[in-house]
């Protein structure tokens, strides 16, 4: 399929990134969000974060001038070849959405939700033509993160989920297939779990906000921006590899260094978790944090680019 025209609902965090990345990418872009000001709201969030993708680098006739704001749903999907929405995480809200959003998008067109964790099988339950609804979700910041998740429901065709993944490869992504309907999907599950972790650990006092952040920056983390979970573990087995990790470390999996079930939520915890990342802060605006993490995105994007092209490194 050829994408001329993206359509996108909701202009949140999410549905802003989907819209700068899409106008990057040379995109005729519709919006269309039922709250007040919202026109201004992604216009704003666009234009932070188009130096950044300057930096990236545009695709031919990317201009922030293609983008429209329309009054209804029904206008904004009617001529779009891709249709994404990032309307607020409520099952009944998504199922009457794509209610109207099928009835009025284009035969041909894709639909995709970027859902964290909903299930399409429950919330394209109304839709018409399920087949070419699918889930394609992706990560904050959307226009420089390249991961997206696509699963499809289970009237969802093999065609359309094909068809999403291409189109996301063109416009820079990497889509990642999620092989079934699950909760949360891949990587959130794998996020949620160390959130709960880093709850406990503020909760019970033995760390505080910014010190669990640069246990992560410092250590891991910089592991994972290049070579993930499983690779660096393999690493660690030294020449014998990950079934010598496995041997070695797989005792520890019985020692009590998790705790997968999440703290309760007291008013203490959620002080103690916004003074901590208050003080991380040090006064700055998000939208000077959102400018340094784009900043730092691009760099370390590049930087890996360079070494991979040194060592002749594929993905």
């Amino acid at each position: 399929m050829q994408v001329k025209q993206f359509a996108a609902l909701g202009v949140g965090v999410i549905g802003s990134g989907w819209v700068s990345r899409a106008l990057a990418q040379g995109l005729d872009v519709v919006v269309w969000d039922p709250a007040p000001g919202a026109e201004a709201v992604v216009r704003a969030n666009v234009a932070n974060a188009w130096p950044a993708l300057e930096r990236v680098g545009l695709a031919a006739g990317a201009s922030q001038e293609r983008l429209r704001v329309v009054a209804s749903v029904e206008e904004c999907v009617a001529d779009a070849d891709f249709v994404q929405e990032s309307a607020p995480e409520r099952e009944e809200l998504k199922l009457a959405l794509h209610e109207r959003v099928s009835r009025a998008a284009k035969p041909e067109a894709i639909i995709a939700s970027s859902t964290s964790g909903l299930l399409p099988s429950d919330f394209y339950a109304r839709a018409v033509r399920p087949e070419r609804c699918v889930v394609g979700h992706p990560f904050n910041p959307v226009y420089l993160l390249p991961l997206v998740e696509v699963l499809g429901g289970g009237r969802t065709s093999e065609e359309s989920i094909d068809a999403a993944m291409t189109f996301y490869a063109s416009i820079g992504m990497r889509p990642l297939r999620v092989r079934a309907e699950v909760p949360g999907f891949i990587a959130d599950r794998l996020l949620e779990a160390l959130w709960r972790e880093a709850l406990h650990l503020v909760n019970e006092g033995v760390a505080t906000t910014g010190e669990i952040d640069d246990a992560i920056r410092y250590g891991a983390g910089i592991r994972w921006s290049f070579m993930g979970t499983f690779l660096t573990y393999t690493l660690a087995g030294g020449e014998a590899g990950m079934r010598h990790f496995m041997q070695q470390f797989g005792p520890a999996l019985k020692l009590p260094w998790t705790k997968l079930v999440a703290p309760e939520l007291t008013d203490e915890l959620i002080d103690r978790v916004v003074d901590g990342t208050a003080k991380q802060t040090r006064g700055r605006g998000i939208k000077d944090l959102e400018r340094y993490r784009d900043d730092c995105i691009t760099s370390v994007i590049d930087a890996i680019a360079q070494a991979k092209a040194r060592h002749g490194i594929e993905d």
